[in-house]
């Protein structure tokens, strides 16, 4: 029933309710407004949030009708994505949509709703039409043709507007890349014109405690997972350049990595036994039944604190981080006298281009706009990626110093000009760069898998190291001579930190490493499981269990010798393989279950350190209070974020975006930050890199981090001293 003398086109999808206006019932859901209304029908039926529920039954031609008349601005196309709906019809075009013209024919569609819409509004006098039109803002969906001109107007704006306040505020440009960040925009979205932001205080307090109880939901739902696969307690140093040393403690499992706690260590940095008491109060936090792996730096106080840690408990393990001992390893073989002058050599090539931008434009039309540098997680890991790009940039960079541009161009003509022609001529610098690429990239390979959060890395590093000599001993066809440095540079960091009978035991315990044709047991092998049985094992009866199954699982008898046991030896993470085919032995499942579920690498825990920077600033104790509620909100929302599940993207050394600074802990400026003579030719490191986008920008992480990327050497110049900081 609709009241006499009603104008409202509303009233033809309501039904009033015991003849009151304030009590109507939509037609097509049947639910009934109670006060409000026919404009709170006509929110029903918009679909606007708020003061009542949306109608989920109304017919798509009404619902954009009652939008236009609301002025109602709803970004349909994103809610379209994100809830799956395939049949809704946008009122407001995307920037592809805007491009690629494609919104001409949305026009088109919605033209004919426009008329139908204008049937029903033939009630409405031509006065009201008029006031609407003068109420509603002009982004709101029209009949005019210069809709589109608006809308982008209003995009753009909103884009500059989202700019100047990343640029004003400092904030990394990497924030973009988080999945909080579009989620923030279609919030405020929805609210409409006039929402105001959280105050400082809001922020710092309801809102910080509201993220700190829901990030504590996904931290509890990881410590459920610890008593069944274990865990992995990494320690992650931090040193600023006062000398102040913040050590951050993360906990993984094969469900994701949390963040645990951060404490300023300045005074007991320097002692093993106070770093053993701070490291015992975290196993007592965590758990020592839960603990299977203890990770560290390499520094002398950090591992002895570990090794009197497994003295005092002697159930887990402590190791060095992977990741660092190939870092370690490049270290060592760029000290060589050969590799140290062809570095030196390349370096100076990379600073007299990044320091001219004439010459940095030339070499980017030769090369179809790629870069020098390639800039990776790590300094020693940058600069071979570096030596491997200018190999790679051999023809351009000869060409480029032969050119009879260059060969006229005052640059040829001083002293670093002609430096640089006369080393990218030099047959012996090519040959030479060529030799270290082939005995480095096993490393960088290694590295580049330690990077991934693919799966958990401890059941394949004792392979991975193995397979890395192996390879670097092909790359020189098996000379001696030739592949002797690298072979001593790897042993002599191997045998020196990279110790575990847990990463033995994995290798041995992994399906896809054990039943290759090429594995050959050994007593390093065989002892390293004896040891791994022992202290993750105190109960002796399980221990000679276990000892007494392993021959099954060596001759692949039962559940182990199935043909999908057999196929998903390579297909399947090696400790769901166990889980799986595993169950007939419970005691040895549970073993190789927790010993494969590790990581041996700090680089899951990447991390901000201007977080850091402002939190020991703070003396306060409430402010240090709310601080490390900030930072236990801010790492478990990124790591979160990570989980394998959340991110599918492979961390390689091809997904690190190189134009990114505040996502790098390479340290690569010396390489460009140089003096020259000709002042107007300078280009600083930051504006040179942030001009010219680096190397392999296309396949760069969305993290993710991985990749992950984000989050480099603090900017005030602190110095980092563990392998990758976030």
């Amino acid at each position: 029933m609709v009241p006499p003398r009603a104008s409202d086109p509303g009233w033809a999808h309501g039904i009033m309710v015991n003849g009151g206006r304030q009590k109507i019932k939509c037609k097509y859901c049947n639910k009934v407004m109670l006060g409000g209304g026919i404009s709170r029908l006509k929110q029903h039926l918009a679909g606007e949030r708020g003061n009542v529920a949306p109608c989920e039954e109304v017919p798509e031609e009404v619902k954009v009708q009652i939008q236009q008349l609301l002025g109602f601005k709803v970004l349909e196309k994103l809610k379209r994505q994100k809830n799956g709906s395939k049949n809704a019809v946008s009122c407001f075009p995307s920037r592809e949509e805007i491009n690629d013209g494609t919104h001409g024919v949305q026009n088109s569609r919605r033209h004919s709703l426009r008329r139908k819409a204008k049937e029903v509004r033939e009630g409405v006098t031509k006065e009201a039409k008029r006031k609407k039109k003068h109420l509603l803002p002009t982004t709101f969906v029209t009949q005019s043709v210069n809709q589109n001109t608006a809308q982008i107007e209003s995009i753009e704006q909103a884009d500059m507007a989202v700019a100047k306040f990343v640029y004003q505020a400092g904030i990394p440009i990497t924030v973009v890349n988080s999945q909080y960040f579009q989620q923030m925009a279609d919030a405020i979205a929805a609210v409409g014109p006039g929402y105001k932001m959280p105050t400082y205080y809001s922020l710092m307090g309801k809102l910080l405690d509201r993220s700190v109880q829901d990030v504590g939901e996904y931290v509890e739902e990881l410590r459920k997972s610890w008593e069944v696969t274990g865990c992995s307690v990494l320690v992650d140093r931090w040193v600023d350049r006062t000398g102040s040393v913040v050590i951050n403690f993360f906990v993984y499992c094969s469900k994701g990595t949390m963040f645990l706690k951060s404490v300023d260590s300045s005074e007991i940095s320097e002692s093993a036994e106070g770093l053993l008491n701070l490291f015992d109060t975290i196993v007592q936090e965590v758990g020592p039944k839960n603990i299977v792996n203890f990770v560290t730096d390499s520094s002398s106080l950090f591992k002895a604190a570990g090794i009197l840690l497994v003295e005092k408990y002697k159930t887990f393990f402590s190791s060095v981080c992977a990741a660092h001992c190939v870092e370690l390893i490049l270290e060592e073989i760029e000290k060589t006298v050969e590799v140290k002058e062809i570095v030196g050599k390349a370096k100076r090539i990379v600073q007299f281009i990044y320091n001219n931008v004439w010459v940095l434009n030339q070499i980017k039309k030769r090369s179809g706009g790629r870069e020098i540098i390639h800039l990776a997680s790590t300094r020693y890991f940058s600069i071979f990626l570096t030596l491997q790009n200018i190999l790679s940039l051999k023809d351009h960079l000869h060409q480029t110093f032969t050119s009879d541009a260059w060969m006229q161009s005052d640059l040829s003509q001083y002293g670093a000009g002609l430096e640089v022609t006369k080393i990218t001529a030099d047959p012996q610098f090519w040959s030479k760069c060529d030799h270290i690429t082939m005995g480095t990239k096993p490393l960088l390979s290694v590295l580049q898998f330690l990077e991934s959060e693919e799966k958990p890395s401890a059941g394949f590093i004792f392979d991975a190291f193995e397979k890395m000599k192996s390879s670097v001993m092909l790359a020189f066809n098996q000379k001696e001579s030739v592949y002797l440095p690298y072979l001593k540079a790897i042993d002599h960091v191997l045998l020196k930190e990279f110790q575990s009978s847990l990463h033995v035991a994995a290798c041995y315990l992994n399906p896809s490493i054990f039943y290759s044709p090429t594995f050959l047991s050994s007593k390093v092998i065989q002892k390293g499981l004896l040891d791994c049985i022992e202290a993750l094992e105190p109960d002796i009866t399980s221990q000679v269990m276990i000892t007494n199954n392993i021959n099954f699982y060596e001759e692949a008898v039962g559940d182990f010798g199935r043909p999908v046991a057999l196929h998903g030896r390579d297909s399947l993470a090696p400790a769901t393989w166990w889980s799986l085919y595993g169950t007939d032995y419970p005691d040895l499942q549970r073993l190789a279950v927790r010993i494969l579920s590790q990581t041996c690498s700090v680089v899951q825990c990447r991390k901000r350190c201007s977080m850091f920077n402002y939190l020991y600033l703070k003396k306060n104790w409430l402010e240090k209070q709310k601080m490390n509620d900030l930072a236990f909100a801010h790492y478990n929302l990124q790591l979160q974020e990570r989980r394998p599940e959340t991110c599918k993207a492979r961390c390689s050394i091809d997904a690190v975006d190189p134009v990114l600074l505040e996502a790098i802990d390479a340290n690569m400026e010396d390489w460009v930050d140089v003096k020259v003579t000709n002042q107007e030719t300078l280009v600083t490191t930051q504006e040179t890199l942030v001009e010219h986008k680096l190397s392999n920008r296309d396949s760069c992480i969305g993290s993710t981090d991985e990749r992950s990327t984000e989050e480099t050497r603090d900017t005030d110049g602190e110095e980092h001293h563990h392998l990758v900081n976030f």
